[in-house]
């Protein structure tokens, strides 16, 4: 699988078209009882405003019980929860689930590493909805 990681983000390679891989993420979710706040769908709203725009679509979600701990110690990170993967196509239909990793959020908002860990599941569902649950390291 590959990965790529530029300025925190990483992306990696999809496995799965970006509907079947929100599904995927969704269901995820579900099964860790982790609250999904939104999709927002960026290829929809740009083919409304007649536009177009690789299939593209962003995940919110989270847990307060993780979350709210980390924002109370460095407030600031509540410009980056709750949580998001970004799931597209590119140019050439491949398709990739991206998101911001722990250590940046981390080294970002200054949170203490100890409240830092219970935001580790981003990288772990991102793996997992790219199709390899054991590429999560990043």
């Amino acid at each position: 699988m590959e990965q790529n990681a530029i300025n925190g983000v990483v992306s990696l390679r999809g496995r799965q078209s970006v509907d079947a891989t929100v599904e995927k993420v969704k269901s995820i979710l579900l099964a860790k009882n982790v609250k999904l706040f939104a999709v927002v769908d960026h290829s929809g709203e740009a083919r409304n405003a007649g536009l177009k725009m690789p299939d593209t679509k962003l995940l919110i979600f989270g847990n307060p019980a993780g979350g709210t701990p980390a924002m109370l110690a460095a407030p600031t990170l509540a410009l980056d929860l709750p949580l998001k993967l970004l799931v597209r196509e590119d140019a050439e239909a491949q398709v990739w689930v991206s998101y911001n990793t722990v250590e940046y959020l981390r080294d970002r908002h200054g949170v203490p590493a100890e409240l830092a860990q219970k935001l580790a599941l981003i990288g772990e569902l991102a793996a997992a909805a790219a199709g390899n649950p054991t590429s999560a390291n990043a």
